[in-house]
């Protein structure tokens, strides 16, 4: 226990001191993590990679993290995705399995070997990629979106490789030989190996046998997903007793864990699954809640053993080939997710943060080296090297986000116009335009308990409000196809809130045809705007400096001798005035004709400027007999 207390105590800690700093010089918390697991492992060693406890509960984050994934993609939205899901995910699984498993069959190395070499590091890393892209708030973005495919592909794509790779296992009576033994670094990784043959369902079995138990543990969590779960969830729904909720969900991730490591499978495909299953479930956004917290810290655990696991001892023997090997690996996959990219139709920033993302091996290339190792189809000396190489790789990630950036902003300078992103969710009020007028705006709806979804087509404002939790999407708010994602025909409210007061009134009008019934709130330039606005049917409409204007008015109103009340009741009778001004003057307003040519427009505006001030002056002299008695 000392020895756990110990080791959570340097991983907290080095986490607390290099994350912020990472943070700070904008190299992202991944990098930041790595570079900690490094600092307390290999450099100073703090931490050793025997410590196989805290790794076994920092891997949770992983499991977590794909069991949300699972939550969030219910069957008919990854039925929605299938041309992405089957076209890019599966065709870069197909092209970079077959050009690395060239490379080990270059290398001398058996067919079946080299085949399980090339799918363990045809997958990408799920963690460090998901987690980079929601931190930059380029999630939502055309190559954020096709990056989430693709790894999606990969994460469902583990359950049909294990179930395969048994068939691959060489039969010989003796094992490979272990001089050196494999690295302990990740649970995760072994998925199943430190727990000892005792608790092994698979052990002994024959390749087949194994493809059948591990056919049957999926549809046994599908089952139990489907059936079990609600009643369970009502059951404990009648206690109220709210840490119940949380005890239950983390039932849920660890005894599908369990489960998962008992038929020699990995323990996070098992949480991917139960949170497809159970993505329908009333209960979703309570595991959702209960959930979060646990994840992001287990996650960056994780990262930080990745860090701290890797075998300096076989990397300084041979530095150069392993870094070498690594950028090789990097480059191969660069190059592949670069033309199948292009293929589906990806430009310019989309295109390179769709390759330099995925360009690594990730957390579930250990998973099938392991199994590999178990079924005796790779040797330890070569899983050792490729243990490493994926290390390695996925170190070299957050630094392939950096020349992102760089590329990111010279295309910005030079490049095309961004293309419009995909909506994947809606809200009852939508907000077009997210500049000083509609943040304002945003805020307050979101902090009375409303769920919002803002278009723009400003990518760096996006960009900046994602990472203040806003929704935000990248592109034209007048674009049908645009509105139409973002649910127009089911919300409430829009809000029209652009710089352009020509673009406001095209989207007002065109909102206005499509749903009659519809609460349009505009934002107006002027007062001829205002007229504009109200002619293409928006309900309420608001100048932009119209009430900051009235409330420099009343300060001077009050500097100028008059009781804060007396200012206040002036203020409020100007805003009703003019209110009913501009609902008559609408209707004598002329499109194309400017007002001081309309001598119907100017002589009611004159007339209704002697009523205010008749108003203002009815208002004073009430005032003035209540103080005099």
């Amino acid at each position: 226990m000392e020895s756990f207390l110990y080791q959570a105590s340097i991983y907290l800690a080095a986490a607390v001191i290099a994350v912020p700093i990472a943070a700070r010089l904008g190299l992202g918390s991944v990098l930041g993590y790595l570079a900690a697991g490094i600092v307390i492992g290999p450099i100073l060693g703090l931490v050793g990679a025997e410590t196989e406890e805290l790794q076994h509960v920092a891997e949770f984050g992983v499991v977590m993290m794909l069991f949300l994934i699972g939550l969030e993609l219910d069957p008919r939205a990854l039925w929605d995705m299938r041309h992405r899901l089957v076209g890019l995910g599966g065709l870069q699984i197909l092209f970079s399995t077959l050009a690395l498993m060239g490379v080990a069959l270059a290398a001398g190395y058996a067919w079946q070997t080299s085949l399980a070499v090339g799918l363990a590091l045809s997958l990408s890393s799920t963690a460090i990629v998901l987690q980079t892209l929601s931190e930059k708030g380029l999630m939502q973005t055309k190559g954020g979106r096709s990056a989430f495919s693709v790894l999606l592909t990969q994460d469902i794509a583990v359950i049909p490789i294990l179930a395969f790779l048994p068939l691959l296992a060489i039969d010989q009576v003796a094992h490979f030989s272990s001089d050196g033994s494999i690295q302990r670094a990740h649970s995760v990784v072994e998925h199943g190996e430190h727990h000892g043959p005792e608790l092994s369902l698979v052990a002994g079995l024959p390749g087949w046998a194994v493809t059948l138990v591990t056919i049957g543990a999926v549809a046994f969590i599908v089952v139990a997903g489907i059936y079990l779960t609600r009643p369970v969830f009502r059951f404990i729904h009648s206690t109220n007793l709210r840490e119940m909720y949380t005890a239950l969900a983390l039932l849920i991730v660890v005894g599908i864990s369990f489960l998962m490591t008992l038929v020699g499978l990995s323990p996070a495909l098992g949480a991917f699954l139960a949170g497809v299953v159970l993505a329908n479930s009333e209960f979703r956004h309570e595991l959702e809640s209960d959930l979060e917290p646990f994840k992001g810290m287990l996650l960056g655990l994780f990262f930080i053993t990745v860090g701290a696991g890797i075998n300096y001892r076989l990397f300084f023997s041979s530095p150069g080939d392993l870094i070498g090997l690594a950028l090789l690996l990097i480059l191969l996959k660069g190059m592949i997710l670069y033309f199948v990219g292009r293929a589906f139709g990806l430009q310019g920033k989309a295109q390179w943060l769709f390759t330099l993302s995925l360009a690594q091996a990730g957390e579930f290339g250990f998973v099938l080296l392991a199994f590999s190792l178990q079924l005796n189809v790779i040797p330890p000396a070569l899983s050792e090297k490729l243990l490493l190489i994926i290390a390695l790789s996925m170190l070299i990630t957050p630094l392939l986000f950096i020349i992102y950036d760089i590329l990111s902003r010279r295309l910005t300078e030079s490049g095309p116009a961004p293309e419009p992103e995909e909506i994947d969710t809606q809200g009852p009020v939508i907000i077009a335009g997210i500049g000083r007028f509609g943040q304002i705006v945003d805020r307050l709806v979101r902090a009375s308990g409303y769920s919002t979804i803002v278009l723009d087509n400003n990518m760096e404002t996006i960009q900046l409000m994602r990472r203040f939790g806003v929704k935000g999407f990248l592109g034209d708010p007048t674009r049908p196809e645009l509105l139409k994602a973002a649910g127009l025909s089911k919300a409430h409210v829009l809000v029209a809130a652009m710089d352009q007061p020509e673009e406001v009134t095209k989207l007002v009008a065109y909102a206005r045809r499509q749903r009659p019934d519809l609460h349009i709130i505009a934002r107006a330039y002027d007062r001829n705007h205002v007229y504009e606005l109200y002619q293409a049917g928006a309900d309420d409409i608001v100048r932009e400096m119209f009430d900051t204007s009235l409330r420099a008015g009343r300060y001077v109103l009050e500097n100028m001798g008059l009781s804060d009340y007396e200012a206040a009741q002036a203020e409020q009778t100007f805003y009703a005035h003019d209110r009913r001004t501009i609902r008559e003057l609408a209707d004598l307003w002329i499109p194309g004709v400017h007002p001081r040519d309309n001598d119907n427009y100017i002589e009611r505006s004159l007339e209704l400027e002697r009523d205010l001030e008749n108003e203002l002056l009815e208002l004073a002299q009430e005032e003035q007999e209540r103080k005099t008695g």
